[in-house]
């Protein structure tokens, strides 16, 4: 059986991925465009030789910010340029109150980093920390609205689940929490440049999302997204390049109050990022070229032939969820042998929750799909026989 026809054609000769290779995790992290390493290495022959490396930084780091704005629908001005997803939910958490008696609600199995900053959120308030869990046939969206009132401050959650892809429809949940007046804070890591996201019928108040997964681009280069009233907030953290003027380097020591505009006060020290930003924007620009759409239009085509295969295998799988990933369910106390087992074949996958996650790209091929289905066979056969 092959791969539905898909609206991207492969793009497997732009990554460095060995043909026996068959990955399955890019959810974990994204491999590096050839062209991308081509400008990191450039920008790294520049910074070994500073008196070369010329005043384009500025310039660079705002484009970065546009192209990401793009992505999800925001102007510049809302993009703050942050270092990982932790960054953004302390900023968040740090413009945000609730009291006593409210509550931060999450989801079960939440990512870690979210987790924690709303823990010491509630240490500082005394808000209590209500966790979300679907009932049996009930989806993180039912779960979220059932539980989601006027007690509710904040409500914390992604567009996708981190361990299986499962869906949550957020404009449902961001309408839900305006209603009763709670903050809207989305961890969008998981979904942002490989399915839709439109800020303007969310709505979140704040949203995180880190570089090296569907973004492809390095550790350390994440992006906040901030609504406009919450951009005359505080930042977590005070440093030069986000004042007013602080292009004039014969200025700096007149040290300005003021901040640059909209969420740019928020941004991180050494935005610059000299070294790895051409990375960040070569694979932005091809993301921006091929379109978000079209990607997961691609996506999902290839995993709904997957996910059909694996049904046919009696493997649960999934529903409802994102076109770019999914959760298999497997049998107790196998995970770690099937993580294994796969990767001995040259597939990899991720083992999350209690299960397997795979997370496809454009690079996949039918031949990586047919390893994959081949291999679980395989597997599956061998524990019944």
């Amino acid at each position: 059986m092959s791969i539905a026809a898909r609206r991207i054609p492969s793009v497997r000769s732009l990554f460095d991925i060995p043909a026996d290779v068959a990955f399955f995790d890019l959810a974990g992290l994204a491999p590096t465009l050839r062209e991308g390493f081509v400008a990191g290495d450039e920008a790294l022959r520049r910074r070994a030789r500073p008196w070369t490396a010329g005043d384009a930084w500025p310039r660079a780091t705002e484009r970065r910010r546009e192209l990401f704005a793009g992505l999800i629908g925001a102007r510049p001005d809302d993009v703050a340029l942050i270092a990982a997803s932790s960054y953004g939910m302390a900023t968040a958490a740090a413009n945000l109150t609730a009291e006593p008696a409210q509550r931060v609600l999450v989801l079960a199995d939440e990512y870690p980093s979210g987790i924690y900053t709303w823990r010491r959120f509630s240490e500082r308030t005394g808000a209590d920390i209500l966790t979300v869990r679907p009932a049996e046939g009930q989806t993180w969206t039912d779960a979220v609205l059932g539980a989601l009132d006027s007690s509710v401050a904040v409500v914390s959650v992604p567009q996708v689940h981190w361990f299986d892809g499962a869906l949550l429809d957020l404009e449902a949940i961001g309408a839900a929490a305006r209603a009763v007046g709670a903050a809207l804070v989305v961890d969008a890591s998981q979904s942002v440049g490989a399915m839709p996201f439109d800020v303007r019928a969310v709505q979140p108040d704040f949203l995180v999302c880190v570089g090296h997964k569907w973004l492809l681009g390095p550790f350390g280069l994440g992006y906040l997204y901030v609504a406009p009233d919450r951009q005359s907030g505080t930042p977590i953290e005070e440093n030069w390049v986000n004042r007013l003027g602080s292009e004039d380097f014969t200025r700096l020591t007149e040290y300005p109050s003021e901040y640059q505009p909209g969420a740019r006060r928020f941004d991180m020290g050494q935005r610059a990022a000299f070294e790895l930003t051409p990375v960040a924007l070569t694979a932005l620009e091809r993301i921006t070229e091929w379109g978000v759409p079209a990607i997961a239009e691609t996506l999902g085509a290839i995993t709904a032939h997957i996910s059909g295969e694996l049904r046919e295998m009696g493997l649960a799988t999934t529903e409802p969820r994102g076109p770019h990933m999914f959760g298999v369910s497997l049998p107790p106390g196998t995970q770690d042998d099937y993580v294994k087992r796969l990767a001995e074949a040259g597939v990899y996958v991720s083992a999350r929750g209690a299960g397997l996650r795979i997370s496809p790209y454009l690079y996949t091929t039918e031949e990586d799909v047919d390893r994959l289905l081949s291999t679980l066979r395989g597997i599956g056969e061998r524990d019944l026989g």
